[in-house]
């Protein structure tokens, strides 16, 4: 027995094979489109303003989906959807002719046609192409979803999210608004003199990170490589090279869970700049954000999960340790041994089954005691060393390195430091790593790559270094509580 989608799909073959039967490609080539559904409404109303009559208004070419046919026996109404928006086409018999009219019984929802004609506006109001002649465009097999146009499926929505697109004009709002927001932070950055650059997917060593990555087999050169965790290391070798400004945006991989915050492939804005520290990073973020969501958001305030976050500089700079210590009574920096932080956290309360090393109960710590209570945009500053194996210790505190996080809305949307030069200390503190890694097999560290090390022993100039997420920050300006909901395609279990 056949499924009724596959009696729909066969109807539809039948379709397109009567117009090829009747001279008719059902997916031509192309269509000399004059005017989005947008822009033909527009001069409609700047034709009614100026007192225009209708016999001297031009004729129009618009294109695009079609979403509604109604059939009212000599005269049929058709909703086209384009990316610009919806438009009414009204095609009458005696203007098509009855070759053309009949054309309109192989039309269906889903298809994308081409009308010309001029505009009116029908007795109910609605602005509408009166078409002379049509064009089908292309002719889809299969039928949009039921109920599409309030396709709920969160599911669907996301593993075919052509048909989220088509369905919900906020899933297209979130597109465009992305788009818009990756394009300011480039204008930004170009502004402040630093260079785009692109750096390698593949990596030899997948350093730059605390995280696990994913790998991959080059057969032609018979080795091993993974996914870049980060871009950072790459960046810093142009700096040594004497690119003094450089940033990339570019998409990072992590093969690791997957929640309403992480997606295993994201998008981050990496930059570094020779001759600044993390002070001169807090202002760049603080004021490239906040020209973000005036440009995107229409000002420095947008709603999210019913607060008001104001990104408006300057944001607030609060010690790590202080703030642990405010929020959980604990004293990180006096309790330096796993097992000492880990019983104060015990007694806390706080859950530290799955942590085996002393940075994770830091990180844990942090996420459960600080971070849901940073709800306006903050920089978390002066991290550990122990957390923080590529940023310069603080020249007030030996146990503490030039780190900033910045957190809005209770998570984490950047990630900076002043850069660790000093090419002993950093092979020091790769080695350590290692060493952590062989002891501690199942937590996440980073690693030795000598390249890079090299690299800096060539000498690496005072540097500030910034990594931001893009998806996150995208979130925020949306207004989402999930990064699936501005991410195209996010990764889908199953």
């Amino acid at each position: 027995m056949t499924r009724p989608a596959d009696d729909i799909f066969q109807a539809r073959l039948r379709k397109a094979e009567s117009l090829r039967e009747r001279g008719i490609d059902p997916y031509p080539s192309n269509y000399d489109r004059t005017h989005t559904a947008g822009e033909a409404v527009r001069l409609f109303e700047q034709s009614e303003f100026s007192g225009e009559d209708e016999a001297e208004m031009e004729q129009v070419s618009v294109g695009g989906r079609v979403t509604a046919l109604r059939g009212m026996g000599r005269v049929t109404f058709c909703d086209i959807l384009d990316g610009s928006g919806k438009i009414q086409a009204m095609f009458r018999r005696n203007a098509l002719g009855e070759d053309g009219y009949q054309t309109l019984r192989d039309l269906d929802i889903g298809d994308w046609i081409g009308v010309s004609g001029v505009m009116t506006r029908t007795r109910t109001g609605e602005v509408t192409v009166q078409a002379s002649r049509f064009e089908i465009l292309c002719k889809a097999l299969r039928p949009l979803p039921e109920k599409w146009h309030g396709l709920t499926d969160t599911e669907l929505r996301y593993r075919q999210r052509y048909l989220d697109l088509i369905a919900n004009p906020e899933a297209r709002r979130i597109a465009v608004l992305r788009s818009r927001m990756v394009s300011a932070i480039r204008r930004f950055m170009d502004r402040r003199g630093f260079m785009e650059v692109e750096t390698p997917v593949l990596a030899s060593v997948a350093a730059g990170g605390m995280a696990r990555p994913f790998e991959t087999r080059h057969n032609a050169l018979g080795r091993d490589l993974f996914l870049r965790i980060a871009t950072e290391l790459h960046l810093k070798r142009l700096v040594v090279g004497g690119l003094e400004k450089v940033y990339e945006i570019g998409r990072i991989f992590r093969n690791e869970g997957i929640d309403i915050h992480h997606n295993p492939e994201f998008t981050t804005m990496e930059s570094y700049e020779a001759f600044a520290d993390y002070r001169d990073v807090m202002r760049l973020v603080e004021e490239l954000v906040s020209e973000v969501a005036t440009e995107v958001a229409g000002g420095t305030a947008v709603e999210y999960g019913g607060r008001t976050i104001d990104f408006a500089p300057p944001w607030p700079r609060l010690s790590l340790a202080e703030q642990i210590r405010i929020h959980s009574g604990i004293e990180i920096l006096e309790r330096q041994t796993f097992d000492g932080l880990k019983s104060a956290m015990d007694a806390a309360g706080i859950d530290t089954s799955n942590q085996q090393a002393w940075a994770g109960l830091v990180d844990k710590l942090i996420s459960t005691a600080v971070e849901p209570r940073l709800v306006q945009p903050t920089f978390l500053v002066d991290y550990p060393v122990q957390v923080s194996p590529l940023a310069k210790r603080s020249p007030d505190d030996p146990r503490l390195v030039e780190r900033f996080e910045a957190f809005a809305a209770g998570m984490e949307i950047a990630n900076a430091f002043t850069e660790l030069n000093d090419p002993v200390d950093q092979r020091r503190r790769f080695e350590e790593q290692e060493r952590m890694r062989a002891d501690i097999p199942n937590e996440d560290w980073d690693r030795l790559d000598e390249d890079f090390l090299i690299a800096i022993e060539h000498g690496l100039p005072p540097t500030g270094g910034l990594g931001m997420g893009i998806d996150r920050l995208a979130m925020l300006m949306s207004g989402q509580r999930t990064i699936r909901e501005v991410v195209l395609f996010p990764q889908m279990r199953g």
